[in-house]
């Protein structure tokens, strides 16, 4: 981010009753390009920021992993329970002491605001486990600072934030991993396999199902002003500063269009990846998007849909179907039969291409069967991660062009290998809208 105070100058900047929490920008001399950056040493330094529900699953499995130390962790708030305000304690505390536990030692160090731990320069690598609102402004920092980045899924918040992040990752030969988990998952590659070495014959249709929002509540549904408070705006961040309501904070955040992309764009990133995987479509794209049947979630609090469908062309004549109205994962339908996959499922119109040493074809897709210890691995090779910064970017997109049209009512012709939609700038300007509260930018 860009900070025009003081360097050494860090305060809350008040603005009327709010207040936003400013720290410096530090880059060190690694940071203005890696070409030719040399791998870690032995031991690969890695520091979390979002010590939520997820961030602590994924710092868990980091922890399992040999030649790793997580070195310090990052949240605005020292304790916080996800959902209702009992069980397993969240936050940087209780993680810094799961970490301390781990290596039998002290806690780890602890930050409120990530930009202290991303000028750390102990530091290899850093997670980003927030909501999707922080990830491109967080992951931007991190890599402005010389480190190679594992972000959590949907890559980013708003499309123009993806373009962004991913060539910021070219632009620096860092190592960009995404959690789009499914892609280490053997079922999964042997799915990609089937259909890349043509068992199914020419793909006609893909049916990728994804579930639908909530229409209840979850929690106290009660309006509370915490503009004032230094965890509150550092949650907040670039989003809106809205109300704090408990019923969406730190549980059911996704499903508010401030902070997420509702169930869309949350699922979009595993069981639509895998149809790209499979399509050969990482680097490209649909050449029509429609959405259709959208609705929204009933709860005042929630602002995103209940139930959803996007309906893509891509060149070749294939159709997909992205929603709730198909099965949930993902269905490809060719001239000569099928394949569907889910988590823990695989089955195919052939149940021979299921038997154990089945070889589907020459095609062999990117194997990887663990996907932390795929990205500290290529960190030290210094070789691309399974599903890197523009893979998941890609995958998403037809989620960013569904809301669109959507909201436009009208389909939409784009254009994958520039990134534009054909003849529409309205939609166009729509598409690229972002949003961030100040003093955090994409700059």
């Amino acid at each position: 981010m860009t900070n025009t105070h003081q360097p050494n100058r860090r305060q809350f900047l008040k603005t009327g009753a709010l207040a936003a929490v400013a720290a410096p920008t530090i880059i060190p001399s690694s940071a203005l390009g890696q070409a030719g950056r040399p791998a870690p040493s032995n031991r690969i330094t890695v520091g979390l920021i979002g010590c939520g529900g997820r961030g602590v699953g994924v710092m868990n499995s980091f922890l399992k992993e040999p030649n790793t130390q997580i070195i310090a962790v990052c949240d605005p708030y020292k304790t916080h329970h996800r959902g209702q305000a009992k069980g397993r304690a969240l936050g940087r505390q209780p993680a810094a002491g799961m970490v301390g536990k781990k290596y039998g030692s002290k806690p780890c160090d602890t930050y409120a605001d990530y930009r202290r731990l991303c000028a750390r320069k102990d530091l290899d690598a850093v997670i980003v486990a927030t909501p999707d609102h922080w990830h491109a402004v967080q992951a931007l920092e991190a890599l402005r600072n010389g480190k190679d980045i594992y972000c959590e899924k949907p890559v980013t918040h708003f499309f123009g934030e993806g373009q962004a992040l991913y060539r910021e990752v070219a632009k620096r030969g860092a190592i960009f991993q995404t959690g789009s988990q499914q892609r280490s998952a053997s079922n999964f590659r042997l799915a990609v396999e089937l259909v890349r070495n043509g068992l199914i014959g020419r793909v006609r249709e893909v049916q990728v199902g994804l579930p639908k929002g909530p229409d209840k509540i979850k929690g106290d549904p009660a309006k509370e002003d915490r503009s004032g408070r230094e965890d509150y705006q550092l949650w907040t961040g670039p989003a809106p500063m809205l109300p704090y309501v408990h019923a969406r904070h730190h549980q059911m955040w996704r499903v508010h269009l401030a902070y997420g992309g509702g169930q869309l764009m949350d699922w979009i990133g595993h069981h639509n990846d895998i149809a790209h995987w499979a399509l050969g479509e990482d680097h490209g794209g649909p050449t029509r998007v429609e959405a259709r049947n959208f609705t929204w979630i009933p709860v005042p609090v929630y602002k995103a849909p209940e139930q959803y469908e996007v309906h893509c062309e891509y060149a070749g004549g294939v159709r997909s179907s992205i929603g709730t109205h198909n099965t949930m994962g993902t269905r490809f339908i060719g001239e000569d039969g099928w394949v569907y996959v889910n988590r823990g499922k695989l089955e195919a119109s052939n149940p021979a291409w299921l038997k154990p040493g089945f070889a589907p074809g020459k095609f062999k897709a990117y194997k990887s069967t663990n996907h932390v210890r795929n990205f500290l691995d290529c960190v030290k090779r210094r070789k691309p991660a399974i599903c890197p910064a523009e893979t998941s970017h890609r995958s998403i997109t037809p989620g960013h062009l569904g809301y669109v049209s959507n909201a436009l009512g009208r389909a939409l012709k784009w254009d994958p290998k520039n990134e534009q939609i054909v003849g529409d700038t309205e939609a166009n300007t729509l598409l690229n809208k972002m949003h961030h509260r100040k003093p955090w930018t994409l700059g």
